[in-house]
């Protein structure tokens, strides 16, 4: 018996020693092997779209990284916010709003873009924040060319684009997919078929250039897209821009980001980010930065305004 129990104790203490070498390799192994890896960024997709001088490329390119961003009033300020989210690792993607508009509802893609404008419809499938109030700059106007103004004089300086959509001899084309402000967008669904025409226009499609060659009438835009259009398409017809009264309802800017939850948590990490530009103490300075002395003193106060507000209110995704 006491052999036999000799034995199992010299079983026991080899198979001891072999348990306490096997744990000692393990413990030495394991900080090698359970090092926390630092896990990949989580990406933050956005529509680029080449709409200078609000969205401009270089050479023709959609940027393929946050340095390519220009500095015009969208692209610049999206440079400005992706500084404050280094948590995402941004990529982005050109598409059209149509393209755009499949990705998120058809293929529930989560993306982002800081082109689209909030209307009801959208909020069934986008977030929505706010980034800046209403610039003039952003202002819609009627572009016409200057030889067909005799057909538009009759409606004023100001044009009530009402008076122009009932001139049924008049003939209109707009992107599709574009949105106006909710006056804009209210005439032109309440027109039905008797809206002006819409296109998809596709990436070197320009419909002020279709404007100029006399496809039609009118068409709707930004003064500042128009003057930079000028600039780089040489001679040609020249196009008036003429104020509509239905632009000053233009809403503050806004940014989208899809409506699932991987968008919900990116449009609330993006209101954050506008509320820490809003509150540094150096938005002056960043202000003159993005905008130099395109701003005039009534935009400027009103900028001033919206940011003490951002700076000091709460969330604004809706």
């Amino acid at each position: 018996m006491f052999k036999t129990g000799g034995v199992g104790r010299s079983k026991l203490k080899r198979l001891l020693r072999l348990l306490q070498a096997s744990l000692a390799l393990a413990f030495v192994a394991m900080p090698a092997q359970s090092q926390v890896q630092p896990t990949e960024a989580e990406p933050m997709r956005w529509l680029v779209r080449d709409v200078p001088p609000y969205f401009s490329y270089v050479d023709g390119k959609a940027p393929q990284r946050v340095s390519d961003l220009q500095n015009g009033e969208i692209d610049g300020f999206l440079r400005l916010l992706i500084g404050h989210l280094p948590q995402y690792r941004h990529e982005f993607f050109d598409a059209g709003f149509p393209r755009f508009e499949a990705m998120v509802r058809q293929q529930g893609q989560t993306l982002c873009s800081a082109l689209h404008v909030r209307t009801p419809e959208r909020l069934d499938w986008l977030y929505f924040t706010h980034l800046y109030p209403p610039l003039f700059s952003r202002q819609i106007h009627l572009i016409v060319r200057r030889e067909s103004w005799p057909k538009f004089e009759a409606l004023g300086n100001t044009v009530q684009l009402a008076d122009v959509l009932a001139q049924t001899k008049l003939e209109g084309l707009l992107p599709r997919g574009r949105a106006y402000g909710p006056k804009i967008d209210a005439l032109l669904q309440a027109r039905g078929e008797q809206a002006p025409k819409t296109i998809v226009a596709a990436k070197g499609m320009h419909l002020l250039a279709m404007l100029r060659a006399g496809r039609m009438d009118y068409t709707l835009d930004y003064p500042a897209t128009v003057d930079e259009f000028l600039r780089s398409a040489g001679p040609g017809s020249e196009l008036l821009k003429i104020p509509l009264a239905e632009a000053r309802s233009t809403m503050v800017a806004t940014l989208a980001c899809s409506r699932t939850p991987e968008g919900k948590r990116q449009i609330e990490a993006i209101d954050q980010a506008v509320r820490k530009l809003a509150q540094d103490p150096q938005r002056e300075a960043w202000i003159r930065a993005w905008r130099g002395d395109s701003l005039d003193d009534q935009d400027r106060m009103r900028l001033k305004r919206y940011m003490d507000d951002r700076a000091r209110g709460g969330s604004q995704v809706e």
